[in-house]
């Protein structure tokens, strides 16, 4: 059964995120274990709220009354599969079994878990609005830096030790950077869908339309739109540089693979960037010659994490996460 479990994870994480999958091919055995059953949770998640597979296909369009409710009661669903995972009740799907397996070896608190949910479930209520910068790094927070959180549990200390809570800082920073890059990058796929990430009021500052997602995609609001999604993709520097702080916290293996993934995602922003009003015609993406050149980085990096740094308690870069709790 454990053998079908990770089977079905490593092939998650293999088909939902080639970067992630390239990253966690360095970690050692059981952090790649307890990495890719939590990513095979995650992206079941998502795929159950989006209405995909392994995050491809078609979004949903739109919400009504009859989709809210449906919505409502698949995140009550997930909600409720997921505490039955954490208590240890038996568990049927392999996405669920897999992250029972990962709560009892890591100690994933089942607040984490929740708040992840939560996530999805803003994605969900189409009350929801993106007003100010602070409502997108709260999303931001939910959907990533909380996964960011988790992982780090997953890959513990070079000393073996309870992780801190300044290197589950440093974690979470590192997740909210992948998810401002993951929104700036995904900017005309979400607006497809009828979701808008971007703060409306730097929308507004733009010049562009905050209420119709689908005039954002118009022709004559392309440069515009390039520009603000560069002003996101800056605001990920300050949480790219904080993340470093945590790096050399985790075993070697463990931050040869984050310091893979970081570089990974930070050069996507950089060419989302570089693209402007370009950066939507294909999926900015990075090539295999590319991920090799960021792992032969990320390794340097980590040897160099042992000696030189900065230390993990330095501040947080400009945001702090509401109700941040770390295991125990």
């Amino acid at each position: 059964m454990t053998d079908a479990i990770q089977h079905h994870a490593t092939e998650a994480i293999r088909q939902g995120s080639q970067s992630f999958a390239a990253a966690a091919r360095l970690l050692e055995p059981a952090a790649r274990a307890g990495t890719v059953r939590l990513y095979a949770w995650c992206r079941h998640c998502d795929d159950v709220i989006d209405g995909q597979q392994l995050g491809h296909g078609g979004r949903q369009q739109g919400v009504d009354k009859d989709d809210l409710q449906a919505g409502l009661a698949r995140i009550a669903a997930l909600r409720d599969l997921t505490r039955r995972a954490c208590a240890g009740e038996p568990v049927a799907h392999p996405a669920f079994a897999g992250l029972q397996q990962a709560v009892r070896a890591h100690g994933i608190p089942l607040q984490l878990l929740e708040e992840h949910l939560a996530g999805f479930a803003m994605d969900v209520d189409p009350a929801t609005r993106y007003e100010r910068i602070e409502d997108t790094l709260h999303y931001a927070w939910r959907v990533a830096g909380v996964v960011g959180v988790m992982m780090a549990l997953v890959m513990g200390t070079k000393e073996g030790a309870r992780v801190p809570p300044e290197v589950l800082d440093r974690a979470c920073d590192l997740g909210v950077a992948f998810q401002l890059t993951n929104i700036a990058r995904d900017v005309a796929d979400d607006a497809r869908a009828g979701r808008v990430y971007l703060p409306a009021q730097w929308l507004r500052e733009a010049g562009l339309p905050v209420d119709d997602p689908q005039a954002l995609l118009l022709p004559r609001h392309r440069a515009a739109l390039a520009g603000v999604a560069a002003r996101l993709v800056a605001l990920a520097e300050p949480y790219y540089r904080s993340s470093l702080a945590g790096i050399g916290a985790l075993p070697l293996r463990s931050a040869w693979s984050i310091a893979t993934a970081r570089g990974v995602y930070r050069e996507i922003g950089r060419r989302v960037q570089a693209l402007g009003p370009a950066a939507w015609d294909t999926r900015v993406a990075t090539s295999r010659a590319d991920k090799l050149r960021f792992i032969a980085r990320g390794g340097a990096l980590a040897l160099l994490s042992r000696t030189w740094l900065p230390p993990v308690s330095a501040p947080l870069s400009s945001w702090q996460a509401p109700a941040r709790p770390c295991a125990g």
